[in-house]
């Protein structure tokens, strides 16, 4: 997507078959009968309060004890950490931002903000590139934002190859690791800046010179706590607390990656290209139906990790509801799916799709 003016895809007006209509209201049938509201319930506010407790008590057991600790205790509270920044980032902070955590619009923006300041992240920069584009033109190449890794990787038929991708299979993880690190140091700045010349700041309502000096003092914020009170105030070894953050970021930031790209950069899903017109072939409903995929939707540890993530398909399609109420919609959206001839892509277990993104990722490499 180039640095200009945005101009959005158009989808096809016609609804194949009335899939998306007849979903909708079903879905919404079920919440009325049930009398249940579609934002969370004590499932959610439960996980809101255990998860950051996982980040933050490591953090104040390092700067108590600091290398007292024997170094295997640590180092394996950093990665605790890191393990909590993707379990808020999955299971909170994506629910908040998508306005589906609570009824109360305030208190959804203040909690998406607090989580994804514990990455010193940026909650326009998110909202634009997975509220707007990427749920909007998932896997679309150029705007779809989470399947254009930069030129260090192919994850769509329709990017070019080059070829020292046919090594990505392996080297994917390093980079998926670097998640969290990257939105932490310098992605926010150059996100902002281009989502700014695109216009889509603008489409958000929000200025470019607030947004900017928000965004520079969460960073000071941020590195202040990580690093200067660490080293001068508790007088923990830099170094130390350097491989530590580095350590928390990589476990982060490569659960994040194999949790999402199961979702989306798998075999069975499609990568539709626009025509001349700049429209795409098919309706939102069936867009998303055929781009996105569920994985171990049995598992119900990783369901309450992940935030409901690995049912994607009920989230694309129903991004307003709580992900705590994916299980019980599953049921529908997929009998709906087999009516109307809709695929409904799914992989029984983790370690299935984990090996089905992989050979991807080999086959895209080598095409």
């Amino acid at each position: 997507m180039q640095d200009s003016t945005f101009q959005a895809p158009k989808f096809s007006s016609h609804e194949k078959g009335g899939f998306g209509p007849t979903v909708r209201k079903r879905v919404n049938e079920y919440f009325k009968t049930h009398n249940k509201s579609k934002t969370g319930d004590y499932r959610m506010w439960a996980k809101v309060i255990v998860m950051p407790l996982l980040y933050i008590v490591p953090f104040i057991l390092i700067l108590v004890y600091g290398i007292s600790l024997n170094l295997i205790t640590f180092y394996g509270l950093w990665l605790l950490m890191g393990v909590a920044i993707a379990g808020m980032g999955l299971g909170i902070m994506h629910d908040a931002c998508h306005g589906s955590l609570s009824n109360n619009k305030k208190l959804n923006d203040f909690i998406g903000q607090a989580t994804l300041n514990f990455v010193a992240g940026s909650t326009i920069n998110w909202k634009i590139q997975h509220n707007v584009l990427h749920h909007s033109y998932t896997n679309v190449d150029g705007y779809d934002e989470d399947i254009s890794p930069s030129g260090v990787m192919r994850f769509s038929p329709n990017q070019e190859a080059k070829p020292f991708f046919r090594f990505q299979a392996f080297y994917a993880w390093f980079f998926y690791g670097l998640m969290t690190f990257i939105w932490a140091t310098f992605k926010d700045f150059g996100q902002l800046n281009r989502f700014n010349k695109m216009g889509l700041l603008k489409a958000q309502g929000k200025s470019y010179s607030k947004e900017m000096t928000a965004l520079l003092i969460r960073k000071v914020i941020y590195y202040a706590v990580f690093f200067v009170v660490p080293i001068a105030v508790f007088d923990i070894p830099w170094h130390h607390i350097l491989m530590g953050w580095l350590a928390m970021h990589f476990v982060a930031g490569l659960t994040l990656g194999v949790i999402f790209q199961c979702a989306h950069v798998m075999p069975e899903t499609s990568y539709p290209a626009m025509n001349e017109n700049n429209e795409l072939e098919n309706d939102v409903a069936t867009h998303q139906m055929l781009t996105t995929a569920n994985f171990a939707n049995d598992n119900t540890v990783l369901s309450w990790y992940a935030g409901g993530l690995n049912f994607q398909i009920e989230h694309h399609l129903f991004p307003n509801i709580c992900h705590v109420h994916y299980k019980d919609i599953s049921k529908i959206v997929k009998k709906t799916a087999e009516e109307f001839g809709i695929p409904y892509h799914y992989t029984p277990k983790f370690s299935a799709a984990l090996a089905g993104h992989a050979s991807f990722l080999n086959e895209l490499g080598r095409a």
